[in-house]
């Protein structure tokens, strides 16, 4: 609270007579950042469309070797450059990205020395900015102690947040883990639970539009970063807690001088279009070391979550695998205990099974060495290269797809290195990587060629525990706008057992509330390379033909998306394209029915398309319709049911 007050009250006293702003526009001119340092202050601010999304909001650094927060003169020169670049990459949710933006880096200095500059990029609807830190005198390297970099929003502002936990607690001590549930339409002035908030972090301004505050290119050379809350309209940046990760490692990063922060980014949009679209954490990353091999995206079968832990033998798997088989799916996903339920020689085995129904192998491992008490195995592996490249090139040797690795409870830098260990060993083995019990994925899929996803999400696994049944529409309607918006995510849903149990029998407190056709449209809804879904053996003879079959055909990979309508926690319409087929989906999480008149020129007026549609009993159909010339189509979604449409 001292942060925001100070800050606030200094603005107000010195004013902003003392020395001009510099600006960088986005390349439409639209999108407008300025620059200042008043009263030797660093600051900025944001418009768009003439419209301030942002106030006057705090830069700047504590570190080791000098407080770089005051005192500080902005350079009259300004170095700027056009950005534009394309490049391709499959596993996000556009495969071809043109990106445009205007750079300018603005440099400040202490005492007439360079101390910092903040490079911002600003291209339409998108904003990105980090800090290049210099050396002093002879220090060539610092900690970051504090950022005092923050965002303050005009008055009005509403938000879409979820709350940071707090350190070791939950389950075996593993969290944080990212899996809050999230607060809407929220006033500022909060501070979650007291920890601030986790990334991305959604924001309404007024009637003026929206932004969403996110980070990407975060790695081994810093600590993943959350939003703390303050009065009047201030949020900064917040490093992780000193408790996580069992106390081990520093919650202050460290970097070598010159060098350099993450990215922290904002999209701006007066609707959502540009929330949903963006593919700004990928734009400003660079991959970090070449793919060892061309790796494939799948879609997959998981018997954990119906089935839980005693389901993971030998027979059952087995019987996952011939239900990936029956289903096209090329992998299946052996969860935890598989090393004492199981064995080696067996997992073997089943491999050799899976390989000749063209079927792989994802293994579930354990993150932990010191830093929390998950007592499932296989553990102590994945924490030291030693073991970890031994048991890589054992994987290898019998043809494993890939590996998910979960329990991590920490956003400090020597997590972020064990995340990036991880990927880079695998990588020599042509492992491909999920994470679960995690972090936000902050431009992975661009910095690590073999990153497939990454859960931090309150996902699939909590819907068999019926305490979370009611909110799953209401979930599925933010992720679009918030969690997925920024990476992969891991979800592991589409169910269509009626009940969340192992063999789908009678029972109240399980019982799945939304459609068949909700669960397909999630499907496409939730973005993810490799999925593996929430399906069962007995899907093939119990669940709807329709509803099997699209199952079989759904991608996992896309070319493009486009926001067609929604509000977020309440509704949401969005497309994909894969190749030249597009994908309509749309799921409501309000009592009352809700109906759309579409805009959806991505179909041909008076050509035949698949509809499939709820009932308001949730019972589910498939038709044939011809949208009109206009290319307008009416959707009529009920309560936790879903609407989809296919060319």
């Amino acid at each position: 609270m001292k942060i925001s007050l100070l800050f606030l009250l200094f603005l107000f006293t010195v004013g902003f007579a003392n020395a001009a702003e510099k600006q960088v526009a986005s390349p439409d001119g639209k999108l407008v950042v300025s620059v200042s340092a008043e009263n030797g202050v660093p600051t900025y601010s944001v418009t768009l469309n003439g419209k301030k999304f942002l106030q006057q909001s705090p830069l700047g650094l504590k570190t080791n070797i000098g407080d770089f927060t005051q005192g500080l003169s902005l350079r009259d020169s300004i170095r700027s450059k056009k950005i534009d670049e394309s490049y391709e990459l499959p596993n996000i949710k556009q495969s071809k990205v043109h990106y445009e933006a205007n750079e300018a880096v603005f440099s400040f200095l202490k005492e007439n020395r360079p101390v910092f500059d903040v490079i911002f990029r600003v291209s339409n609807n998108d904003v990105a900015f980090k800090y290049k830190v210099y050396p002093q005198r002879r220090s060539f390297s610092c900690v970051v102690n504090q950022e005092a970099t923050g965002f303050v929003f005009p008055e009005g502002t509403t938000t879409f947040l979820t709350a940071q936990s707090k350190a070791m607690v939950g389950f075996a001590r593993t969290m944080p883990s990212y899996e809050i549930s999230y607060k809407v339409d929220a006033p500022m002035g909060e501070n979650g639970q007291g920890n601030g908030y986790t990334f991305p972090c959604l924001f309404k301004v007024n009637g003026n539009g929206w932004v969403l505050v996110s980070e990407t290119g975060v790695d081994s050379r810093y600590c993943a970063s959350r939003l703390i809350g303050h009065t009047d309209g201030l949020y900064t940046i917040g490093f992780p807690m000193d408790e996580e990760n069992n106390g081990n490692g520093t919650s202050s990063p460290g970097i070598v001088t010159p060098g350099e922060t993450p990215w922290r980014t904002l999209t701006l949009g007066e609707t959502l279009a540009p929330i949903v679209e963006t593919t700004i954490p990928f734009s400003v990353v660079e991959p970090r070391y070449e793919a060892s091999q061309k790796y494939q995206y799948t879609k997959g079968s998981w018997s954990w979550i119906m089935k839980m832990d005693g389901a993971t033998v030998y027979d059952v798997q087995k019987e996952y695998i011939d239900f990936s088989a029956a289903m096209g799916y090329q992998t299946i996903l052996v969860d935890a205990l598989w090393d004492t339920q199981i064995g080696r020689d067996k997992i073997k085995e089943l491999a050799e099974y899976g390989k000749s129904k063209n079927v792989a192998l994802y293994l579930w491992y354990n993150s932990n060495g010191y830093w929390n008490d998950a007592p499932q195995g296989p553990r102590g592996i994945m924490d030291s290269p030693i073991t970890r490249r031994k048991e890589m090139a054992w994987m290898k040797s019998i043809g494993v797809r890939g590996i998910k690795v979960d329990f991590f409870g920490g956003d400090k830098q020597v997590t972020m290195k064990q995340y990036e260990d991880i990927l880079y060993d695998a990588n020599d083995f042509g492992l491909l990587v999920i994470f679960h019990g995690c972090t936000l994925p902050r431009g992975w899929e661009r910095m690590y060629p073999n990153y497939a996803a990454s859960e931090a999400i309150l996902a699939s696994e909590n819907l068999h525990f019926h305490r979370k049944l009611r909110s799953e529409a209401f979930n599925a309607c933010l992720h679009p706008f918030i969690r997925n918006t920024v990476g992969s995510m891991d979800f592991g849903g589409s169910a269509l057992n009626k009940f969340y149990n192992a063999n789908n029998t009678p029972n109240r407190g399980s019982k799945r509330l939304t459609s068949d056709v909700y669960a397909l449209a999630t499907a496409v809804m939730f973005q993810s390379a490799v999925q593996h879904f929430a399906l069962a053996p007995n899907n093939l003879t119990d669940a709807p033909e329709w509803a099997i079959n699209f199952m079989k055909e759904v991608p996992t990979i896309w070319d493009e998306v486009r926001f067609i309508d929604g509000y977020p926690g309440k509704y949401v319409v969005l497309a994909r394209r894969h190749g030249d087929r597009w994908y309509v989906a749309g799921v409501n999480a309000q009592k009352e029915t809700v109906k759309i008149n579409a805009k959806l020129p991505m179909f041909q007026g008076g050509k035949e398309i698949k509809m499939y549609s709820d009932d308001e009993q949730l019972n589910g159909k498939v038709t044939t319709i011809k949208p009109g010339t206009n290319q307008e189509i009416e959707l009529t979604i009920p309560g936790n049911g879903g609407v989809l449409i296919v060319n």
